[in-house]
């Protein structure tokens, strides 16, 4: 066969049932042979390279398996590299291939900056936000190179990997006798030593375990530890899906745009059990010393560079797989913590009655309002800024509902590709919610819902403004809106007339509207919601301040009541 079937016969035998791509000249060899393979392997072009790379992130996410998109050279190979650092920094395993010049057309150091026509060195642009990835100039090497690039890309921390294929090595027929093979390592299964665990759960008083994206592929095991454990739990953004709304355990996610309850929690701990997050400046704060400072602090992480960013002095590092140290957990007999932090869980569910209303308002009423008529087996997707945070605030998941992020890379233009990527993988009813903004970034992929006709609903938080930077501009820059309102040069266009260009049913709400049962129902619409310019996101943290004293400040007499409970 040659190089591009076998691609094609690869992916098939990885179980990867839906690639993400747009053509072009150097790829044509490869559509051609997925084109021929359309009862195995399904192919979407979307509209845009960085779409296509966002849609295989989505798939990736919500299948927990590897996401694969694929582009032509120059402009769109760099197309996909907004999607590639995605995929490095939220862990998503991901395999981009791009279409390269042929060999001979290749340029050389120091002969001038392009000898091929879209010729570009992408493997030295995305080395540094890629697992792994290698320029193959041989059809022979091509197998070692794709169980090599997959074998990374989803072991250990999972992460994306590209692999660069000139045209003729597309085209090129394969020799059977010389074929290179990658042999994966086996792993030894050395056992995790949890006694740490176990000791600090024995001799504290009030334990919070904080869990993170990492958490996310062992969900299982998670939710019947945490049902063993019955300590109170919080979490970052991109693992609110994890425990359902109705959880008891569930505190809420912590962090400048957090709960107040998550972060009053954790400032009143004295042990931190921390499971697949980093730990970033957005859940500690400013001050790591202001960040839980009566508590020990534990943490499971399999990525050693992230363990290297010292939270605490104390701080008790556990590198290793977090699947490895839930197992051995529930191997051990945890009855001795059945009843011993009651008094601990009735301090927190007071933090919790006594700031459930505190923040609500128009905004948060609309989002709940949302959740509870949303399908309680649908993903939710959402852009980057103010839609963001207040869906991880408000919206009140469901124990079958699934939450995708750009999280540390926070893309704008992410949630309509993602939420096109999600449903293949799950073939369950989507949710895309974006800014004003962010749907502006890659809305040429309605014009993808008009063909497919998938079942993918599309929120729109119109504020006219690009909120959270508006926000920023109000608190630290004396309210000069610059290029961030209409006054400012930013402008958005009529959504209806988008809605019915792409041929999509258009609905208009507002904060004060009663949300209809049947909001979802049917497929392909364009839900706008129109929203204040000054709406904001509350609570927030300023800059400096420990988490839990949160903008706008609550009455002080609460605040010093809360803290010493």
């Amino acid at each position: 066969m040659k190089g591009s079937d076998l691609i094609v016969e690869f992916l098939i035998s990885k179980k990867v049932s839906d690639v993400f791509g747009y053509p072009g000249g150097m790829v044509t060899h490869l559509m051609d042979s997925l084109s021929k393979r359309e009862d195995e392997i399904k192919t979407h072009i979307n509209y845009h390279e960085q779409a296509c790379s966002f849609a295989a992130c989505g798939y990736a996410q919500a299948k927990g398996d590897i996401g694969v998109a694929f582009a032509t050279s120059g402009p769109g190979a760099t197309n996909l590299i907004t999607g590639i650092c995605n995929a490095y920094f939220d862990s998503i395993p991901t395999l981009f291939i791009t279409g390269q010049v042929n060999t001979f057309e290749k340029n050389s150091p120091g002969l001038g900056r392009q000898k091929g026509f879209q010729e570009t060195n992408i493997v030295d642009i995305v080395k540094n936000v890629t697992k792994y990835v290698s320029y193959v100039d041989d059809v022979n090497n091509l197998e070692y190179e794709l169980e090599k690039a997959y074998y990374i890309a989803t072991s250990d921390r999972p992460g994306p990997v590209l692999l660069d294929i000139p045209m003729n090595v597309f085209r090129s027929i394969i020799d059977s006798k010389n074929v290179n093979k990658f042999t994966t390592v086996e792993k030894s299964n050395s056992c995790v030593n949890i006694k740490p665990i176990l000791n600090a759960l024995n001799n504290c008083q009030r334990p919070c375990i904080i869990i993170g994206n990492g958490i996310k592929s062992n969900k299982k095991q998670f939710l019947e530890l945490a049902e063993k454990l019955n300590i109170p739990i919080v979490y970052s953004m991109l693992a609110v899906d994890v425990l359902p709304f109705d959880n008891a355990n569930n505190f809420g996610f912590i962090g400048a745009y957090g709960d107040r309850t998550a972060n009053f929690i954790v400032a009143k701990s004295d042990l931190i059990i921390s499971l697949g997050t980093r730990l970033d400046i957005r859940q500690v704060g400013a001050k790591k010393e202001n960040f839980a400072p009566n508590a020990t602090v534990i943490r499971v992480d399999i990525d050693e560079g992230e363990l290297k960013n010292k939270i605490k002095d104390n701080q008790v590092i556990i590198k290793s797989e977090i699947g490895s140290v839930l197992m051995e957990l529930l191997r051990n007999d945890l009855s001795f913590l059945k009843h011993r932090f009651d008094d601990w869980q009735a301090v927190c569910n007071t933090i919790k009655s006594r700031l459930k209303d505190y923040d609500k308002n128009a905004i948060s009423n609309l989002v709940k309002q949302i959740s509870v008529v949303a399908p309680d087996d649908c993903i939710i997707t959402t852009d980057v800024g103010q839609n963001q945070v207040w869906i991880a605030q408000y919206f009140r998941f469901k124990a079958n509902q699934l939450a995708l992020f750009s999280g540390g890379h926070g893309a704008m233009g992410y949630s309509l590709p993602a939420a096109i990527g999600a449903y293949y993988a799950k073939k369950k009813p989507v949710i895309s919610f974006s800014g004003d903004g962010g749907i502006q970034m890659n809305i040429q992929e309605l014009q993808y819902l008009k063909n497919s006709k998938i079942p993918v609903n599309v929120v729109v938080f119109n504020n006219h403004a690009l909120g959270m930077i508006r926000h920023f501009q109000e608190m630290y820059f004396n309210k000069n809106y610059a290029f961030t309102t209409k006054d400012g040069g930013y402008s958005t266009p009529n959504f209806k007339l988008i809605a019915k260009a792409y041929d999509l049913e258009y609905k208009r709400l507002s904060l004060n509207s009663r949300i209809p049962s049947d909001l979802f129902s049917g497929n392909n619409k364009l839900i706008e919601v129109s929203i204040d310019e000054d709406t904001y996101v509350f609570p927030k943290l300023e800059y400096g301040k420990p988490n839990q004293d949160q903008e706008p400040l609550i009455d002080r007499e609460l605040y010093n009541e809360l803290m010493g409970l």
